[in-house]
């Protein structure tokens, strides 16, 4: 077990404790759908990167280069353009709840908190998040249950009725909610490269573990994100009240929403794991993109760089403190810019994924079944369709 948590640890994050929280704050369960069907049919994508790995040793990276230079140079620009706007939402979120437990300013502590995660990253690399990931995960996930019950009993009844937003904030709104849900699709390929390490830790690591493990790992992310939706449906639906989009106060609305539901001699132990999972999710994403880069830069200069991973990190991180003390203004439009290609990009990275998995160079043992061969094209065929239908309420 391994990857599939550190997949978690990047999953469970905005999309999870803001987005899954608001959409049942403001929709009930109405858009139960959209988080179920989001979950499927991303599904077989992120699972592609696991089984690829685990077959050849390499992540999906190689295999984009097989398909043609022209996908690895797509991908550069995508990563590059979204990464530093996905790091500061990460981390300004763990800055408010930082705020809200100690005190202090978000520009302290968004400084702390990433000179932290630079520092985790440079001493310990993958072997520091694969321990602390299975951690946090399993208490993160046993607490929300636990809050999700206790909350379901203190409320009246909610009907499950289905909506199907209608008009422009509601269609963004869902356009983000599916977009980072569980996760943006090209952390298939983050995955892909956590697998290749994790055999380089357990070399006996054979294609059943792999998928098992992140079978475990994708499981908790939808549980969670119910589990949150439904802590939002339970306890903000219908009140009259709605989540601030200032990061501190969510954060004091959050944790007070865990407090209303297991009590307020909880509040301190659900702010700490509240601060732990964003925590994680901070540290995953700042290790992803920095590997990624550097594996996508060499590929297509043909150069083994070094210091390549020591390099992107850096790049990301001042990247991140420079959006939010001279862009923080900006900051909403920058993460509806990034949730928006992550939505629209999201059949870019399912075909490529599908080619590669499907290709000759897995082995013919490794490959798909029939069955979900057939799974994934019906899974393509959907983002398709809801990029389309997106596009055309513009």
């Amino acid at each position: 077990m391994g990857p599939g948590f550190v997949f978690a640890g990047a999953a469970i994050g905005v999309s999870h404790l803001v987005q899954s929280t608001r959409a049942g704050a403001d929709f009930g369960f109405g858009l139960l759908w959209a988080l179920l069907l989001i979950n499927a049919i991303k599904y077989p994508f992120f699972e592609f990167g696991t089984r690829y790995a685990a077959a050849t040793g390499k992540s999906l990276l190689y295999g984009y280069k097989r398909l043609g230079k022209g996908a690895l140079i797509a991908y550069f620009l995508l990563t590059f353009a979204t990464m530093f706007t996905i790091q500061t939402a990460v981390t300004i979120v763990t800055a408010g709840i930082a705020v809200s437990l100690f005190g202090g300013s978000e520009i302290v502590w968004t400084a702390i908190i990433t000179t932290l995660c630079f520092g985790i990253l440079i001493l310990g690399r993958y072997k520091v998040l694969d321990t602390l990931m299975k951690v946090i995960v399993l208490c993160l996930t046993l607490t929300t249950i636990v809050a999700v019950v206790m909350a379901s009993e203190a409320s009246t009844s909610l009907s499950f009725s289905q909506t199907l937003p209608n008009n422009a904030a509601s269609i963004a709104f869902l356009i983000a909610f599916m977009g980072w849900m569980p996760a943006p699709l090209d952390i298939s390929i983050w995955q892909s490269m956590w697998t290749v390490e994790k055999k380089k830790l357990e070399p006996s690591l054979n294609q059943k573990q792999s998928l098992f493990d992140y079978n475990v790992g994708y499981l908790a992310t939808t549980i969670l994100a119910i589990g949150f939706l439904a802590l939002g449906a339970h306890v903000m639906f219908g009140s009259g009240s709605s989540f601030s989009t200032n990061a501190g106060t969510f954060a004091n609305q959050l944790i007070d929403m865990y407090a209303f539901s297991l009590g307020e001699g909880a509040k301190w132990i659900i702010a700490i794991v509240a601060l732990t999972t964003m925590f994680s999710t901070t540290l995953t994403t700042l290790d992803g993109s920095p590997r990624v880069m550097k594996v996508t830069s060499e590929i297509l200069t043909k150069r083994h760089y070094k210091r390549g991973y020591l390099f992107w990190l850096a790049i990301l991180a001042v990247g991140t403190l420079i959006i939010f003390f001279f862009f923080l203004a900006e900051m909403g439009l920058l993460i509806k810019i990034a949730t928006i290609l992550s939505f629209l990009t999201a059949p870019f990275y399912a075909i490529l994924n599908y080619k590669v998995v499907t290709s000759t160079e897995m082995p013919q043992n490794a490959r798909p079944s029939k069955g979900f061969k057939m799974y994934a094209l019906l899974s393509i065929g959907v983002l398709v369709a809801f990029s389309i239908w997106y596009l055309t309420t513009l």
